[in-house]
């Protein structure tokens, strides 16, 4: 997998790295998030660490930006972890042809 390529997608797409003190992602994740409505957020944990690496998206409610990686969501709407190649092969044609739109 390809980490390296998603934390760049999701800079160039206004993404917020969001500080990880370890209370709720594996310390040393990274944690990137992107208001998508009030109080909703899309968000991708990456932990670049991890053998094999793991990226997992979420879209979820928080109470604010600053309890994002803190305090557990308010409700989850959607939930995605990719753990081996394939799915993050998938993943990565979804954001090239989002991207593209």
């Amino acid at each position: 997998m390809n980490s390296k390529k998603i934390l760049k997608t999701l800079k160039r797409q206004c993404f917020i790295k969001i500080p990880n003190h370890g209370e709720l992602f594996n310390e040393g994740a990274s944690i990137y998030a992107k208001e998508i409505d009030r109080n909703i957020f899309l968000v991708f944990v990456i932990e670049e660490d991890a053998d094999p690496e793991n990226v997992q998206a979420l879209i979820a409610q928080f109470d604010s930006l600053g309890s994002i990686g803190k305090k557990e969501p308010i409700k989850t709407m959607f939930y995605m972890s990719f753990k081996d190649n394939e799915d993050m092969h998938y993943f990565e044609k979804f954001i090239h042809i989002s991207e593209n739109r």
